[in-house]
């Protein structure tokens, strides 16, 4: 990294730092004219750009930064997919979290995001999979085991998730609870 490189990132972080989103924006744009392929502007761009609710900017900035260096990070991949779910582009968010998976296979929020894609393609038995991978991974998250015993209840296997209400009462007896009044499953 080069001086100007360095003075620039400088510029930008000191505006985020004061709350300057806006010029902040502007000072990674300014970046990414002079240097149009560079991941932390363009990552920081994107991430800004999502915050800010400019979410087409931000998926664009994001597919960028993962064309121009695909291998970088599993979190590059990871952030597109977030972003094209949060855009209700499921179909376009899973191959990008199968990709953050291939390159970081512990990344417990990809497997989550996997999972609720697939839920939205209605690939139930797949999204179990990836549910399950999560809940390995981070067992005292309620999230992945909410979502994996809604999803058994969509499969006609209430006794699947009866046992995961079990389960979660151990640890998290609100979210069992919630599971049980959604369900009408009493364990």
């Amino acid at each position: 990294m080069n001086l100007s490189h360095a003075l620039q990132r400088l510029r930008a972080m000191t505006l985020l730092t004061f709350g300057r989103r806006d010029a902040a924006e502007d000072a990674f744009t300014a970046m990414l004219a002079r240097w149009p392929d560079d991941a932390y502007a363009l990552a920081s761009r994107a991430h800004l750009r999502g915050e800010l609710g400019r979410r087409s900017q931000a998926v664009a900035d994001q597919q960028r930064l993962v064309q121009v260096h695909p291998n970088r990070s599993a979190a590059d991949w990871f952030n597109l997919a977030f972003l094209l779910e949060e855009a209700e582009r499921h179909d376009e968010a899973e191959p990008a979290f199968r990709r953050a998976l291939e390159l970081d296979p512990k990344l417990d929020r990809a497997w989550y995001g996997l999972g609720l894609a697939l839920i939205r393609q209605h690939r139930l038995d797949e999204a179990v999979d990836a549910l399950k991978r999560n809940t390995e991974l981070q067992p005292m998250s309620p999230y992945g085991w909410y979502q994996l015993a809604r999803v058994q209840v969509d499969r006609e296997k209430p006794e699947e998730a009866k046992k995961i209400i079990r389960h979660l009462k151990g640890f998290e007896p609100k979210v069992a609870d919630q599971l049980v009044r959604e369900t009408g499953l009493n364990p």
